[in-house]
């Protein structure tokens, strides 16, 4: 599938990757990127998942963030059936382009649980998991 893509090929630069001001992420030999889902208000890491192409041009298009199911194999909008959507705040890329930010207004939880982040687990000392909420 070709996607009309709002973002440069990595290969296509003229500068060092971690200097240009230009889009181009780097998707992995899967074709994904990584992508972590922050809370524009106060920074809290919401999920982390996964994007391809078309996912990642999607969400810059529509405002919303569409990412991509590894384990059902398919294109996915946030909250498309449990209406917690997320509104893209802002896009970010670390230094070598190879991760995602999305800063986002976040409608409901954003995890499958329920509960507002997916992240809602800490590990103890013993290796044991202690759950916070």
């Amino acid at each position: 599938m070709t996607v009309n893509a709002p973002f440069a090929d990595p290969k296509s630069l003229n500068e060092p990757v971690e200097e240009t001001t230009r889009f181009a992420p780097k998707f992995g030999a899967d074709g994904l990127i990584t992508a972590v889902a922050t809370d524009a208000e106060t920074g809290q890491i919401l999920m982390l998942a996964h994007m391809n192409a078309e996912a990642l041009a999607k969400t810059i298009k529509t405002g919303e963030a569409w990412y991509w199911s590894r384990s059902r194999g398919e294109l996915w909008r946030k909250g498309g059936t449990s209406g917690h959507v997320q509104r893209i705040i802002e896009i970010r890329t670390d230094c070598d382009q190879d991760a995602i930010e999305l800063v986002v207004e976040q409608t409901g939880p954003a995890c499958h649980t329920g509960r507002r982040s997916c992240f809602y687990r800490t590990v103890t000392s013993a290796g044991d998991l202690k759950i916070r909420d």
